[in-house]
């Protein structure tokens, strides 16, 4: 992994984070808007501007991959380089939540 993908995606955004653990299995964007939502029992709502931004954003960063289209819908999943990086991400907030429950 190359330091321009480790410092634009550590620490990730919330956005990038479930964008990511959404395309684990393909998906579009307005279902990765509608999954979120429930996901969060609506604390989260993703709006349109931001998710196709970032979409094309990890598209060109090869974070996710455009699978096909589907009734004018782009499905995309997860890549092994994005993989790699939500790993990271994840072991990053269980380092946070661990130390926070010894502070606590």
């Amino acid at each position: 992994m190359d330091q321009h993908i480790r410092k634009v995606y550590i620490p990730m955004t919330e956005t990038a984070f479930y964008i990511l653990l959404c395309l684990r299995k393909p998906n579009h964007g307005y279902g990765i808007v509608q999954t979120v939502e429930k996901m969060t029992g609506g604390e989260i709502k993703l709006a349109p501007g931001t998710m196709y931004g970032s979409l094309s954003k990890m598209e060109k960063d090869k974070v996710i991959k455009f699978l096909y289209e589907e009734e004018k819908r782009k499905i995309y999943q997860i890549t092994e380089l994005g993989n790699e990086v939500l790993q990271l991400e994840l072991r990053r907030i269980e380092r946070l939540y661990k130390n926070s429950r010894e502070v606590i």
